[in-house]
């Protein structure tokens, strides 16, 4: 595949073992190692000590690694950078980002976090999650705040909560928040991801609401239970004739690019850009992958 797909991050308690260690192995993904709501208070430092001591001898495979620290507000905030970036994870999470400041303190704390472990600058990524009211209408601003940013997220519990409202099944309080949220992620280049639906036992209000974010541009959906995936991946898996459309395209796309041909047909239609970036798109989703591209 020509991308990393982020379709599901499940969310792993950082001070349960045993779902920590075993990480790579539930079908996700990605992962997310949380140091933050998911752990109790008198908790954060264990759970800290216990992520950055198994992300040292433990293979998660293929699996993206994401840490999700404590907020900039909290105490534990700068010691979880200290004790996590250097072990390395795929991207750090920061949740309630607010504004590019945030954003820029964060990236300044990283930076000398990696000068001093010998890693090379820039290396760590960052996964702004957004849950309050003036996040979300400062969205595209922190998008393109640093070059570190590789997602944007949204958190839609405590983003109702900001907003003082309840969050329905329906979801229409926060349907303004996921635009403005996608539309900066892909306006800035960026991974965009949803929040979760705490459901779990819900599999068809699950596989509608990803129906719904999908068709918004999200690029995946966070979970909170294993029994979550499979369904997100399959609303994610397209057709089998969208597959073979897909192909065709770039098939002819590669064909043609070899010719040194810029514009091709397929069946009397003109095919543009978009159109290949769309099939590559479907065959990724897919899994497939097609050599020459």
């Amino acid at each position: 595949m020509s991308a990393k797909l982020t379709r599901t991050m499940l969310y792993i308690p950082g001070n349960n073992p045993a779902m920590v260690q075993n990480g790579g192995a539930y079908g996700a993904d990605a992962i997310l190692l949380d140091l933050e709501d998911a752990v109790a208070v008198n908790r954060k430092i264990d759970a800290r000590v216990l992520v950055r001591n198994i992300m040292n001898f433990v293979n998660f495979g293929d699996v993206e690694v994401t840490v999700r620290i404590n907020g900039l507000d909290t105490e534990f905030a700068i010691d979880d950078l200290k004790e996590i970036v250097p072990q390395k994870p795929d991207a750090i999470r920061i949740p309630k980002i607010n504004s590019a400041d945030d954003v820029k303190k964060i990236d300044q704390i990283i930076t000398e976090i990696e000068k001093e472990h010998g890693i090379k600058v820039g290396s760590t990524k960052i996964h702004a999650m957004i849950e309050t009211a003036i996040g979300v209408e400062n969205a595209f601003e922190i998008a393109t705040s640093s070059k570190r940013i590789s997602a944007l997220t949204i958190g839609g519990q405590d983003l109702t909560a900001d907003m003082k409202v309840v969050k329905t099944e329906a979801g229409e309080e926060i349907s303004y928040a996921r635009r403005r949220i996608v539309m900066a992620a892909k306006a800035a280049g960026l991974a965009a991801i949803d929040t979760v639906y705490a459901d779990v036992d819900n599999e068809a209000g699950l596989i509608r609401e990803t129906e719904m974010i999908k068709g918004l541009g999200y690029d995946g959906k966070a979970v909170i239970n294993p029994r979550q995936i499979k369904p997100i991946h399959n609303v994610y898996m397209p057709t089998d004739d969208a597959i073979e459309k897909a192909r065709v395209i770039i098939e002819a796309f590669v064909k043609a690019k070899k010719e040194g041909v810029g514009v091709f047909a397929i069946n009397g239609k003109m095919v543009d850009a978009p159109v290949v970036a769309r099939a590559q798109r479907v065959l990724e989703l897919a899994g497939i992958e097609i050599g020459g591209q």
